[in-house]
């Protein structure tokens, strides 16, 4: 199964990468959670939104399949339930008033089988509240760094891409098909900051693992900085780095 990058460092993920927790923040209003109910957050990372949730009430149980990041939550919101989960096996019946994700769904490219299991974690008339990358996420990127990995004869299968970016109408097709009403999707561009002067090797360092993985360390280095040195004059403004994001919000209600 292809699924998240269960080495990840989760300091450097807090330290580097908290972007991800603070647009979170966004969907969380989506979600609108309510006093008492009892929600899933698929792909908790490091626990930050799922202690959000808390704070407003909720009773939340985390799951994410990286071993690193549910010890990280656990150390900071040890009243917190956080449980090692593959989200293509979640074993819930019934159970959730709602089911929330951010930025996790696009690691995941068993999409249907996910929602199955969504859908069938849920109660009757339960949601699903979600926030991924979709088409045309990160295409900048990763056009550059397969060019670079090209002109140092590496070949990268399409098999070994790491992520998952649909679009509007796949997506809430592959929802329809699983049971879902589907009441909302938006798909926008969010150009996102990557921390700092070093913003753009960091976030492949903590993402982009995959395209890595039979390269020596001089040849992920050569890439790296020819990354930088093409992508420098478009995504690098005022001081920091400037990803193409691109996501796609969606939510589905179980009838």
């Amino acid at each position: 199964m292809d699924q998240i990058n269960t080495q990840w460092n989760s300091k450097l993920y807090d330290q580097s990468h908290s972007f991800v927790s603070r647009f979170g923040q966004d969907v969380v209003e989506l979600l609108a959670p309510m006093a008492g109910e009892r929600i899933l957050d698929l792909g908790c990372g490091t626990g930050d939104l799922a202690y959000q949730l808390i704070e407003q009430g909720a009773h939340i149980v985390g799951i994410d399949q990286s071993e690193s990041m549910i010890r990280e939550a656990k150390e900071k919101y040890p009243h917190i339930p956080f449980i090692v989960e593959d989200a293509t096996a979640i074993q819930f019946y019934q159970e959730f008033d709602a089911v929330f994700s951010n930025a996790t769904l696009h690691w995941i490219k068993e999409a249907k089988q996910v929602l199955s299991c969504i859908y069938n974690s849920l109660k009757h008339g339960g949601r699903f509240v979600a926030e991924f990358g979709g088409k045309g996420n990160v295409e900048q990127i990763t056009k550059v760094v397969l060019q670079q990995m090209d002109q140092l004869d590496i070949n990268f299968s399409k098999e070994k891409f790491p992520w998952y970016f649909p679009s509007v109408g796949e997506y809430t097709s592959l929802m329809e098909e699983v049971g879902f009403k589907v009441t909302f999707a938006h798909h926008f561009e969010r150009p996102t900051p990557l921390e700092g002067i070093n913003g753009l090797r960091n976030w492949m360092e903590m993402f982009g693992e995959a395209f890595f993985t039979e390269v020596s360390a001089e040849q992920k280095e050569q890439i790296i900085t020819g990354m930088e040195d093409q992508l420098k004059a478009t995504m690098f403004q005022t001081g920091e780095w400037i990803a193409d994001y691109c996501r796609l919000r969606v939510i589905g209600i179980k009838e």
